[in-house]
């Protein structure tokens, strides 16, 4: 990274030069392409989040027999290949079009792929995401006594409901974050799904913009890795001062 740091600062005179920085920051596209991806990431947290933490609190106080059921179906994007997903999903919306041309569903699947916010890219992500979000949430549920909480909160007087967010949530804080900390990861660094459907959020734009100067690829390169690194930064933070607060 040191080299790479170097490379893209250094104006082959024995100087330096932030010329490949500026004008990347300066670059048509830059921003809109960052704000998609962001944008992108936290709606597939919200989504993956509003999903999982139900179905898996669900699972345990309700329907213990479905563990195994819901872990399944969780993990089932890690045995499917991305660019395989991604064909599935651009043989449905050619089929789409297709068949339901005449009806209010044509619109629907004109709708979903709006480039300002691409609502097929986003369920490609949650799919990619489920697994690895599953496994967070699941790790902290292991080390809560969950039936024990609620038990004790509803025998205080509280609804599940209030038991659920007043007691429970606050003891998955961690599970909680590491489940988004993995999902923005990954939103923000995948390139082969959004590259094959035509959309171009940051991992996308980057690489296309980066093939025109090798200075620069490097600096895209360097910006991406910033980016990434700032936004799970100010998500552990974040973190950290709940954790905190709740303590206090």
């Amino acid at each position: 990274m040191g080299a790479s740091l170097w490379f893209s600062v250094d104006d082959y005179h024995g100087g330096v030069t932030f010329n490949a920085y500026t004008k990347l920051l300066g670059a048509p596209g830059f921003l809109d392409a960052l704000y998609l991806s962001l944008e992108l990431a936290a709606a597939t947290v919200v989504v993956l989040l509003l999903v999982l933490v139900p179905a898996l609190l669900a699972a345990r106080l309700g329907a213990p027999r479905l563990r195994p059921v819901v872990e399944v179906m969780c993990s089932l994007p890690l045995v499917v290949p991305v660019v395989a997903l991604t064909t599935g999903i651009v043989g449905v919306l050619r089929w789409g079009p297709d068949h339901f041309a005449n009806s209010p569903l044509f619109q629907t699947f004109v709708a979903i792929q709006n480039p300002s916010f691409p609502v097929v890219l986003l369920v490609a992500y949650v799919l990619m995401a489920l697994p690895f979000a599953y496994r967070a949430l699941d790790g902290g549920l292991r080390g809560v006594d969950v039936v024990t909480l609620v038990e004790a909160a509803r025998n205080c007087g509280a609804s599940y409901p209030r038991a659920v967010f007043s007691v429970v949530l606050p003891n998955l804080r961690s599970a909680l974050l590491s489940a988004s900390v993995l999902t923005v990861a990954l939103v923000l660094g995948e390139f082969t799904t959004a590259s094959i459907l035509g959309f171009q959020p940051f991992s996308v734009w980057i690489n296309s913009y980066g093939k025109t100067d090798g200075q620069m690829s490097v600096a895209v390169s360097m910006i991406s890795l910033l980016v990434v690194w700032v936004v799970l930064l100010l998500m552990s933070v974040v973190g950290n001062r709940g954790r905190k607060a709740a303590r206090s």
